[in-house]
Formats: C-alpha cells, structure tokens, sequence
C-alpha cells in the first residue's frame, strides 16, 4: 500500500481524492498546504506526492523544492495539479514528475500516480 500525501487547500477537494485514493488500495494523507505537507512528507515514509499549486504558507512549487531539496526525500514523485499555474508547473520539469489541469479526470490522475509508483518500484 502507497502512501501517498496530498497538499490541497480545498478541503473538499482534498477530502475527495483522499477517498478516491484509498479506494484504489493507498494510503492518503491531506494537508492544507504544502508547509504542512512537508511536515507529513518528513513524518511518513511516503512514496508519492499530488500538490496543488496556489496555497497558503507554502506554494505547490515551494513545497516541491523543499521536498527536492531534502536528500532523503527528493526521490519522491511530485504531481502537481493547478488551475491557472499548471503552465508554472510545466516550466519547472525537475521539481514535478507529472502536471494537471484542473479540472483533471480522476481514472487519469490515478494512471499517472500507478505508472509513477511502478517507476519507483523498479
């Protein structure tokens, strides 16, 4: 079972992939934003990460350098999905391993985070 952590500022949004996600057999863990993200990423063993972008205390970008910063975590793939700063997080192809639209389609979030895992796996 993955853990995967989720940075999300729309608690109803988050709550929704969190369900989605242990639905498909993982373990979710949503955080308001990306510093308390972090904190979670450093608590948890985790072995995947879906941030948003604009949120308060830490950005999705800010987060995702923090985690890439952090040599025992930087390992871990990062999916952004944004709204209007998805092309941000297209320009910065070091920090995110995958980026969605929002509004994304929920079977194709989970495809990419299943090929992502996989990746790791091997």
């Amino acid at each position: 079972m993955a853990v995967i952590v989720i940075a999300e500022d729309e608690f109803l949004l988050a709550d929704m992939l969190v369900a989605f996600l242990e639905d498909a057999g993982h373990h979710a863990i949503a955080a308001p934003n990306g510093l308390a993200a972090l904190d979670l990423v450093r608590k948890h063993d985790t072995d995947l990460i879906v941030t948003d972008f604009m949120m308060p205390a830490m950005t999705g970008l800010e987060f995702a350098q923090a985690v890439r910063n952090d040599d025992t975590k930087s390992h871990i793939p990062i999916v952004l999905v944004s709204g209007a700063q998805a092309s941000i997080g297209r320009a910065h192809p070091t920090m995110f391993d995958a980026v969605f639209d929002k509004p994304y389609v929920l079977e194709r979030l989970l495809e990419t985070i299943e090929e992502l895992l996989a990746k790791r796996r091997d």
